[in-house]
């Protein structure tokens, strides 16, 4: 009997045909997704994939399932996936004797999707099952009253990944992460043995984790009991005095406290003229225990979960549901089987002789020990609620677009811990009810770490909530916070998961302009949205704090994606997307360490200002500043209260009449500790004047500089063996950034390149001049760094010596590539 039409002109097909004694069952729909370009061509390109599906029941005729490699209906066996994610798929059971039929499914969403059609003897059950993002395993039952008739599993594959590679890697890769997370945790904290029960988990989750889990903590224990931790035991026997051997402190002290069995004797211990022997006293005796607090908390441990067993079965005997005697009955079967395993251990000759668990344990054995390690994990986890809000261990089908969400974040996390040590994260955390993972749409957690050469943080937020803002709050999957030495502030990059696709498929807009699959425009629009959205202000007007937004996709083709427009639009304009799956993280990689290893003023660069912007940075960031010699305190007095600076027109050169700012140099020779540069401001106007020498009648002519109000810069830059013949010209970036008084001498991009970016290593970059004047020196000859020397040939390279290391690298790529020397430099340190 047919039902359906086995195909049409839309390429749908009955895919399921199962026939009982009580009734026909059918499953219609496209055996292919779009992502396939048609039928024809999933014929095609079918991989070696193969579906997993089960059929069982009372009096099961015939099951019949689309072949695809045929072309139609066939016996149930291994054949290509034909149900997918985001599908709709038409299910019609139709009764032969007019039983009363009922459909069930443990998801309400598709429970209540099948329903009954039509009036009895003629009723029909009918519905559409939609798995949106859904996959896995899924489980549905036809019912008549008590009865379970049929049942039957299907392999709902996904479209945007591999199933067999992919969506199984994201899953392996969250729970270990998640795990290895939460024993750094452990690592670093004490979570006390107390007998508080909770809800956490479920019961149906408790199941789960711990059948997931039982062989596990069988073997750990067998473990724990071939290698015991142990101790040695010390105990005390009274004995006659001519049985005491070598007495211990604690057998002196009871002697002492006892002097009235001490009796005079011919041959004994002489004391105050008499030989003595005690009648009696403590003999000590030490041998091996294995009654430790670790083997009491173990024990105690199979104790609790022998309690929960029977808690669970107590709940399963209580449940009156009418669809799941049949199944009750396997899962009491299962759990009075885990039941009795923990009981004999308990019975064991080895666990009896271990006595009960009187208080906390905070121990390194439970924790790093063979044996006990894996015990403490599986407690922890299936009675402590280490879960991820039940994505971990669902049985059925996964919303794989959240698990995507997660893996990304975890993901990115992986790829900061490889290079970057963890120095805190609040992923896991602690309650009163148990250890757990906090990743949820309500939820905002972080990852800090740390570079191990500048030290600068970077911190990765997952759903950070911003609602500081003067429009909505925002909420982006994944945000990266990158401080920089000598910033007050951090650079944010957002990382969004999308589980969405174009696939270009022929003759689509998305194919006719960007000629391959990629992320969708919407998604991308998203993106420039967020850039805009999140901004912050401090004593001034609003600022965008986030430099770039990236779209994180589902695809594999990495090599080929670098073509796509909205991968070169992250060059131009900091927003576009990337591939990101297990085996398609290179890109994203790379681009991170690209970020981290980046100056300031490179990633400064990269930003979009507003038009006009630029203009008028370039040109406050080069102010020029005249920094001028003070001769003697009383020649700082006067310019410090008459607000101006005096030098006779002889010494200046051209070019100091562009100076905007003015700052006073105080020589170590006169100043002592005064000596250094911490007086600057604004010039207001310059005057001439003529002034006669002390000696004699000639005169000489002055430049009065005036200013408003001298005002002290943050840190006195210091001398450090260079000094100031007269005067010299610097930047006003440099006085900002300087410490020591040569920095202030940099006067080529290369040179100043350079030096921002030793900076960042450390702030003991010594400068070499090749004259211990500022203003008569011509060049740097060496910046000094952790026992390495730099130099700035003339021929236009960097040489880097170190220890029997030479390295020379061309003035170019200083310029053009200069986190890639970053990194080069780096190694070398």
């Amino acid at each position: 009997m047919a039902l359906l039409p086995s195909g049409s002109g839309n390429d749908d097909a009955e895919l399921v045909v199962i026939e009982t004694d009580d009734f026909y069952l059918y499953i219609k729909g496209k055996p292919y997704h779009e992502r396939y370009k048609g039928l024809r061509n999933y014929q095609m390109i079918q991989s070696d994939e193969t579906m997993n599906m089960s059929v069982s029941g009372e009096n099961i005729k015939t099951t019949l399932v689309y072949d695809l490699k045929k072309g139609k209906l066939n016996n149930l066996t291994e054949v290509p996936p034909i149900f997918f994610e985001n599908r709709v798929y038409q299910l019609v059971v139709t009764p032969k004797n007019g039983q009363e039929l009922s459909f069930y499914h443990e998801q309400p969403s598709l429970q209540k999707a099948v329903t009954t059609v039509g009036s009895h003897p003629h009723q029909l059950l009918m519905g559409n099952l939609k798995f949106q993002n859904e996959v896995g395993y899924s489980t549905f039952e036809i019912h008549e009253e008590d009865r379970i008739l049929l049942k039957v599993t299907m392999e709902i594959f996904p479209v945007k990944l591999n199933y067999k590679q992919d969506y199984k890697k994201l899953l392996d890769e969250v729970n270990e992460e998640v795990y290895n997370l939460a024993f750094h945790f452990i690592k670093k904290t004490f979570l006390g043995s107390t007998t508080s029960f909770t809800s956490q988990p479920s019961w149906s989750e408790f199941y789960r984790l711990f059948n997931a889990h039982f062989k596990r903590l069988i073997k750990s224990i067998n473990v724990i009991e071939r290698q015991p931790h142990h101790h040695l035991e010390t105990t005390y026997r009274r004995v006659r005095g001519d049985q005491l051997k070598k007495v211990d402190s604690t057998g002196r002290n009871f002697l002492r406290k006892h002097a009235q069995l001490f009796q005079q004797v011919h041959n004994g211990i002489k004391l105050s003229k008499q030989n003595v022997m005690p009648s009696h006293g403590l003999n000590v005796k030490k041998q091996l225990s294995y009654d430790t607090l670790e083997n009491q908390f173990v024990k105690w441990m199979m104790k609790r979960l022998v309690n929960k067993l029977e808690h669970l079965q107590k709940t399963i005997q209580a449940s009156n549901h009418p669809y799941q005697q049949a199944m009750n009955e396997d899962l009491l079967t299962k759990i009075n089987e885990m039941k009795f395993e923990l009981d004999r251990r308990i019975k064991s000759s080895f666990w009896r002789q271990i006595s009960q668990l009187k208080r906390s344990v905070m121990s390194l054995v439970m924790q790093m020990a063979p044996g006990y390690r894996d015990a403490y994990q599986i407690y922890l986890t299936v009675s402590r609620g280490l879960i991820l809000h039940g994505q971990l261990y669902n049985m059925f089908v996964k919303d794989v677009a959240t698990l995507y969400e997660y893996w990304t974040f975890i993901k990115l996390g992986q790829i900061l811990g490889f290079k970057y040590p963890m120095i805190s994260q609040d992923i896991i955390k602690v309650r009163r009810d148990g250890l757990f993972v906090q990743l949820d749409q309500s939820a905002s957690a972080k990852r800090v770490f740390k570079h191990p050469i500048t030290n600068e943080k970077i911190t990765l937020h997952f759903q950070k909530v911003d609602q500081n803002l003067p429009t909505v709050s925002q909420k982006p999957d994944s945000m990266l916070g990158i401080e920089k030495r000598g910033k007050d502030y951090s650079y944010h990059y957002i990382f969004d998961a999308k589980y969405r696709i174009d696939f270009a498929t022929e003759g689509s807009y998305y194919k006719n302009r960007y000629k391959q699959p990629g992320p969708l425009e919407e998604d991308i629009n998203t993106m420039h949205r967020y850039r805009d959205a999140l901004v912050s202000r401090e004593d001034g007007p609003f600022e965008r704090y986030a430099f770039g937004a990236y779209v994180l996709f589902p695809w594999f083709g990495e090599e080929e994606y670098k073509t796509h427009h909205f991968y070169k639009s992250i060059n131009d304009v900091n927003i576009g997307g990337f591939p990101f799956l297990p085996n398609s993280t290179r890109l994203v990689e790379q681009f991170i360490e690209r970020l981290i290893e980046k100056s300031p003023e490179e990633l400064q660069e990269e930003g979009l200002l507003p038009k006009g912007t630029l203009q008028e940075w370039q040109s406050s960031s080069e102010e020029k500043v005249l920094i001028g010699k003070v001769e003697n305190k009383d020649v700082y007095q006067d310019f410090i209260q008459n607000k101006r600076f005096i030098i006779p027109l002889s010494y200046l050169k051209s070019g100091w009449q562009e100076a905007r700012y003015v700052g006073l140099y105080l020589p170590k020779k006169k100043f002592r500790e005064q000596a250094g540069v911490s007086q600057l401001d604004t010039v207001e106007k310059v005057d001439f004047i003529k002034k006669e020498l002390d000696l004699g009648e000639d005169t000489v002519d002055y430049a009065v500089i005036k200013i408003k109000a001298w005002e002290s810069i943050e840190k006195t830059i210091k001398p450090v063996n260079y000094g100031i013949k007269h005067y010299m010209m610097t930047t006003l970036a440099n006085v900002r950034e300087a410490r020591e008084l040569p920095e202030l001498f940099m006067r080529t991009p290369e040179e100043i390149k350079l030096w921002k970016m030793l900076r960042r290593i450390s702030s003991q970059v010594t400068v070499e001049l090749n004259d211990l004047y500022l203003d008569k020196a011509r060049k740097v000859q060496y910046f000094n760094i952790l026992g390495m020397k730099f130099k700035l040939t003339d021929d236009k390279k960097l040489e880097i010596n170190g220890d029997n290391i030479v390295e020379i690298i061309s003035m170019n790529e200083l310029m053009k590539n200069p986190s890639g020397v970053f990194r080069q430099i780096i190694e070398m340190v």
